[in-house]
């Protein structure tokens, strides 16, 4: 895409955003967020409030990102407690467990940005739309608005856009969901269990180089994806001192809750820990 094209679609988000007096953003602390904040930012950073939720399921560098950039560009930065994990629907992580989270997270938002009648808006790309999104209903109840996906910009547009606003490193920042997103339908989102996720992805990401790793807690695994050539990289037979160090490492770590799970690396795939029918759902 070209320079003229982004300043175009930039322009076209700062249109979106300045028709409402005051805005309220769902801040992630990913990068779609994040450039959707900065480009409300640039817009007024008045008329702009940020919110960030704080849970078990959100990475703590996620928190510590959001409140740095809240610093550096003056963004008016309320944290919450969203209330997921007061919500047994969602702990028993149903195949639809997103709309659940999602819920908590707009409704708490709502509670406050009602009191200034501000617009909430979110950072959802036109890629997440080819996804399986179940949030995506509970923030089309609350009436959220997604700039970047009503425009056709996908992830890749919204780096190229990170980066000619200024935001550097930051425009290549690998995609993380939360971390319920790595446990298996069915299986019960709990807190110990998602800080063992993000202590095994620290360890891959310590270890050796890679762009994507994601720790799946599975009904008889505990499964390690990695992108094509990370994966490739650590199954090769010189690599297995590393491969059997890492395992070792993953082992302790694995047993202290889950001793009878095998440890496996597999490739990623893209929403993998969802088992079940996506289309036939209910909502208690």
């Amino acid at each position: 895409m070209s320079n003229n094209q982004l300043i175009e679609k930039i322009e076209m988000i700062k249109q979106e955003i300045s028709r409402f007096p005051k805005v309220a953003i769902a801040l992630s602390g990913g990068i779609d967020s994040i450039t959707l904040t900065r480009i409300a930012g640039l817009v007024s950073k008045d008329s702009l409030e940020v919110f960030h939720a704080i849970s078990p399921a959100v990475p703590p560098e996620a928190t510590e990102r959001v409140r740095a950039l809240s610093k550096k560009y003056g963004w008016n930065l309320l944290e919450i407690l969203s209330g997921e994990f007061s919500d047994e629907r969602y702990l028993t992580n149903p195949i639809n467990r997103c709309f659940y989270c999602k819920q908590s997270l707009y409704t708490a938002i709502a509670a406050i940005s009602k009191k200034t009648s501000s617009q909430i808006f979110s950072g959802t790309n036109a890629d997440d739309l080819l996804e399986y999104r179940p949030g995506l209903e509970a923030a089309s109840n609350l009436d959220v608005i997604h700039p970047f996906a009503k425009w056709g910009v996908n992830k890749a547009t919204i780096r190229a856009i990170a980066l000619e606003l200024g935001l550097g490193e930051l425009s290549s920042l690998p995609s993380s969901p939360c971390l319920s997103s790595r446990i298996e339908t069915g299986i019960p989102i709990q807190v110990d269990t998602l800080q063992l996720v993000h202590r095994v992805e620290n360890l891959i990401h310590q270890s050796i180089k890679t762009s994507v790793v994601r720790c799946r807690i599975r009904a008889k695994s505990v499964s390690i994806e990695l992108d094509h050539d990370s994966l490739n990289f650590l199954l090769t037979e010189d690599q297995s001192s590393i491969r059997s160090k890492l395992k070792n490492s993953i082992r302790k770590m694995v047993d202290e809750n889950h001793p009878e799970k095998m440890i496996e690396f597999a490739p990623y795939i893209t929403g993998s820990a969802f088992i079940g029918n996506k289309h036939a759902v209910a909502r208690l």
